[in-house]
């Protein structure tokens, strides 16, 4: 005997928006053998050393202070390879904070994103009085291009989190806005790390990092970036295919 009316799909979704995203096949079902779960968790260390890595040695070849452009590449190193990179681990079962609440987590999201947009319109300003100041034209190669673009795509990723606070304005559930907000973070982040990667092949860059050295350095920001594309692809696709 049926002990009530259907549960609507919509209901389901609903049901679902305060729970926390569970590894890969845990919401469809399956479970996942010790080796995935701590390869995962594994990997996610990796990817917290080589960001915090990659930020202080570009600031140590920086040598900040020698000009104003010195300030440019710390500036947008510790925006984009550190605390967007930490901003979006904090959900990550090995992050520092993993066992804390979900409004905990969510609180230091939001913190260390102000601080993306924060070092990111300071190394832009210095970037801009240094060519200013040399008398040197703008947007000439392809990683300062890139750079407006990542600019803004993380602009436009900071108004969609804040739409998460407003979600009745919208007429669209929360579930829906947090993937939509999620993928427009993958999105901002593998960006940013085209950007970076193209950082590298600027005259300045390769005038300081050069031969073998060189080639070290090249794969280092994909590392994180292949950890945070599968922390949330597997975080909201399960959940995507649940509730569709």
């Amino acid at each position: 005997m049926r002990s009530g009316p259907p549960v609507s799909k919509r209901t389901l979704w609903a049901m679902r928006a305060d729970v926390e995203y569970s590894p890969v096949g845990e919401g469809l079902g399956m479970s996942e053998s010790w080796f995935h779960v701590w390869t995962r968790r594994v990997a996610v260390v990796a990817a917290h050393v080589t960001a915090v890595g990659l930020t202080v040695l570009i600031s140590l070849l920086s040598r900040p202070g020698t000009s104003l452009f010195s300030w440019h590449p710390v500036c947008m190193s510790v925006a984009y390879l550190l605390c967007l990179t930490e901003g979006i681990l904090v959900f990550s079962e090995g992050s520092a904070f993993c066992f804390k609440s979900r409004n905990v987590k969510v609180r230091l999201h939001w913190l260390v994103q102000a601080l993306v947009l924060l070092a990111a319109a300071v190394g832009v300003g210095f970037m801009i009085a240094s060519k200013n100041r040399a008398q040197l034209p703008h947007l000439t190669c392809w990683h300062s291009i890139l750079g407006v673009g990542t600019l803004a795509a993380t602009v436009l990723q900071a108004a969609c989190g804040v739409c998460l606070l407003f979600p009745k304005l919208l007429k669209l559930s929360p579930p829906r806005l947090k993937l939509y907000h999620a993928t427009c973070g993958l999105v901002v982040y593998l960006l940013a790390t085209v950007t970076v990667v193209s950082a590298m092949f600027t005259d300045w860059f390769q005038g300081i990092v050069k031969g073998a050295l060189w080639y070290a350095f090249l794969p280092l920001p994909l590392f994180p970036a292949l950890v945070i594309m599968n922390q949330i692809t597997n975080a909201y696709l399960p959940r995507k295919k649940i509730t569709a």
